[in-house]
């Protein structure tokens, strides 16, 4: 099963692709203890990590809501035939990405809304695709949100890093031509989206992270892009990736988050959990635990 129910909103699974992402717990989370992943074993093995090769387990994935009669995309993976020196893996990737999101019923001219919940390369890739050697919008009658403070400091007009890092050529290919087309709406802080969904600033994986709350009677959810990764990070979440911007902030961000999610009963659904891709949480002390995964079939 792909598709759930949460309230009154209908959350589809989509698939870019899941598998060994090239990294050792060390690389991806710098400073988590062997003994954490041998403690979580059980939580971890085999859908999060591989101990046969010692490397992380990921996916991209795509969640697809229907809300209020719209059609939203909530990130849009690593997209096809982009130049991704910095990742080998993904350098000019091919992955059938728009045939399961039409196997979900939804064609690129459906979509209303694509939300960026943060601009690294990984969440706008699809926001394009190349035709006739141009870039153009994948999604031609959506508005595009993106959070404000990534859209410029990712913008290497304004931060000389982004030459060499993961996120070289993105805003160029990936951001830029949907802002040229007239499609991207910028917001800072919060953004409505309708009476069931909310965008929220949730700042330290990159200076614009945000998090998307659903709220729709009795039932909640949090669409949290990059706030976690792993497991690991639910059980321990003073873990942060390699990839977070600011270390002490997105500690601040992911226990106040999964605080949220834990006392309001809400499914947490992050961008990268390979598995069942979603989760309940639950208070243990100061850190959280697994209190049950989500109905999605297993990958």
């Amino acid at each position: 099963m792909d598709e759930i129910e949460i309230g009154d909103v209908g959350v589809t699974r989509v698939e870019e692709m899941h598998g060994p992402v090239g990294m050792t717990p060390e690389q991806f989370f710098p400073g988590s203890p062997e003994e954490a992943w041998a403690e979580h074993r059980d939580m971890l093995v085999p859908d999060h990590f591989d101990p046969a090769d010692g490397i992380v387990q990921v996916a991209m994935q795509t969640w697809l809501l229907r809300s209020e009669g719209r059609t939203i995309l909530v990130d849009t993976g690593v997209g096809n035939d982009k130049t991704r020196p910095a990742v080998p893996g993904w350098d000019h990737l091919r992955t059938d990405y728009l045939g399961n999101l039409e196997r979900s019923g939804v064609r690129p001219e459906d979509v209303d809304l694509v939300v960026n919940t943060h601009l690294h390369v990984d969440h706008v890739g699809w926001n394009t695709r190349l035709r006739d050697g141009v870039w153009e919008p994948t999604f031609p009658n959506a508005t595009y949100l993106m959070p404000k403070a990534d859209f410029e400091f990712w913008n290497p007009a304004n931060n000389s890093a982004v030459a060499g890092g993961v996120n070289e050529n993105v805003f160029e290919d990936s951001v830029a031509p949907v802002h040229a087309n007239g499609q991207v709406r910028l917001w800072e802080d919060g953004h409505v989206i309708d009476a069931n969904l909310r965008l929220e600033a949730a700042p330290g994986h990159t200076p614009g992270s945000s998090v998307l709350k659903l709220v729709s009677g009795t039932e909640r959810a949090l669409l949290a892009g990059d706030l976690v990764h792993s497991p690991l990070q639910v059980l321990e979440p003073g873990h942060n990736s390699c990839f977070c911007e600011d270390a002490e902030e997105a500690r601040r961000t992911r226990g106040r988050l999964l605080g949220w999610a834990a006392d309001q009963h809400a499914l947490v659904l992050p961008a990268h959990f390979s598995g069942h891709s979603a989760l309940h949480v639950e208070r243990r002390g100061a850190a959280f635990a697994i209190a049950a995964w989500a109905p999605f079939t297993r990958y």
